[in-house]
């Protein structure tokens, strides 16, 4: 008996494709969408937040916006997604232009 080469790959091959979009963040029910500015960068990826509410939120980047390298600075305006047990922390899921 003949043994298979290749490892069990699937047929008709190559990954799997996702459909990256801005739409699947907003699909989250469950996180409170803010907006703000940045105001405060810290060591290990933190940001501070001052929210348009004007409460301050230690913000991280989410993990897309990681994952394609975007970059947010000092000044810039962004959505962030606060999970509604914690409001002092979230996470920065848009940058707006």
């Amino acid at each position: 008996m003949a043994q298979r080469r290749g490892g069990g790959r699937r047929r008709g091959g190559g990954r799997r494709r996702r459909n990256f979009d801005q739409e699947s963040d907003d699909s989250r029910d469950d996180h409170i969408k803010v907006k703000g500015a940045i105001t405060n960068v810290y060591a290990g990826g933190q940001f501070e937040v001052e929210t348009d509410a004007g409460t301050s939120v230690r913000a991280q980047l989410c993990g897309r916006m990681r994952k394609f390298r975007i970059r947010v600075i000092l000044g810039d305006r962004v959505t962030v997604a606060l999970s509604p047990y914690d409001l002092s922390h979230g996470m920065i899921v848009f940058r707006e232009k």
